[in-house]
């Protein structure tokens, strides 16, 4: 007699240190589906009929945003986003009351970023909707870390006992915070690397300051951008010393193993942590990465629903 699955026991999805190892494990198997599907001709389903999704981005994005858009849409949801440029945020409605009123209108997933630490979070004790994360300060980004994994255990089957580096601007980076406690919990040997003022002050990944270093025997490089944005002035490193000591060119990519995969979670600055001869190379999963990200939020947004249910 075959194993009866668990519902899904989460209400919103905040932190991927939420997940046990088998909901990632439902999550891929539904994303799995909706991969296979969105590569045909009917990719839509009524899965989530009656439905409804508010976007509600405080920052701007491009990957995240149209892949929420369509993951909803494609299970069926009726998906509204909230042009925060031209709304009542901009008349100084606070975060509070913004949710609220989105709230009022009785969606049933509120999907929220947010340049605060907390801020999704937060979102969930506000509302009776469900509240997905979509990148919160500097603290996490769970979605992207759950499409990260499952593109590569599409390449690998795997990730026990892979090596995967990450560099860059960790510090500052949701992605990474996000990332790096998932592809540990599905076994990887992590690694971070970049300059000092880039590095965390704790970490569960090895550390490393010197990049041919941390590039040697690694099955996966994911290189981060500079996230400008969320530091002081004069806090990055000088251009030019960056891209020396730190942008993965094709010599630097022969210290990793040699079917090692390349990932960037985007925006790339080309030419600045990666160049276009790497970013373009065919073993770069980057195109991957944004296809399974549509596969990836549909799973998510799928049980969160049923979760509602």
């Amino acid at each position: 007699m075959a194993a009866t699955i668990p519902p899904f026991p989460h209400r919103h999805l905040i932190s991927v240190n939420a997940l046990s190892a088998a909901e990632v494990k439902e999550i891929f198997a539904r994303a799995e589906n909706h991969w296979r599907r969105n590569r045909e001709t009917g990719k839509r389903t009524d899965a989530l009929t009656g439905r409804s999704i508010v976007n509600l981005f405080f920052e701007p994005s491009t990957r995240t945003l149209l892949s929420f858009e369509l993951a909803g849409k494609r299970l069926g949801a009726d998906v509204a986003t909230l042009p925060l440029a031209e709304s009542s945020v901009k008349k100084g409605e606070s975060f509070e009351d913004t949710l609220y009123t989105v709230d009022a209108m009785q969606p049933d997933a509120i999907i929220v970023r947010h340049r605060e630490i907390g801020a999704a979070r937060a979102a969930s004790e506000l509302v009776s909707a469900s509240v997905v994360n979509a990148g919160d300060g500097v603290a996490e980004h769970p979605t992207q870390a759950l499409l990260d994994a499952f593109t590569l255990q599409q390449k690998w089957g795997s990730l026990e006992g892979r090596r995967i580096l990450i560099c860059g601007d960790i510090a500052h980076s949701r992605v990474a915070g996000s990332d790096i406690p998932l592809l540990t919990q599905l076994g990887a040997d992590v690694r971070v690397a970049g300059p000092e003022v880039f590095l965390p002050e704790s970490t569960a990944a090895e550390t490393f300051n010197d990049f041919d270093t941390a590039l040697q025997g690694c099955d996966a490089v994911m290189m981060l951008r500079i996230q400008r944005e969320r530091m002081g002035e004069n806090q990055a490193p000088h251009l030019e010393d960056y891209v020396r000591d730190w942008r993965l060119d094709a010599g630097r990519l022969g210290r990793a193993k040699p079917d090692a995969l390349i990932m960037h979670p985007g925006p790339m600055n080309r030419d600045v942590e990666i160049t276009s001869e790497v970013a373009d190379h065919p073993r770069s999963v980057i195109r991957a990465q944004v296809e399974s990200g549509v596969a990836v939020r549909m799973a998510v947004l799928e049980l969160l629903m049923e979760a509602r249910a």
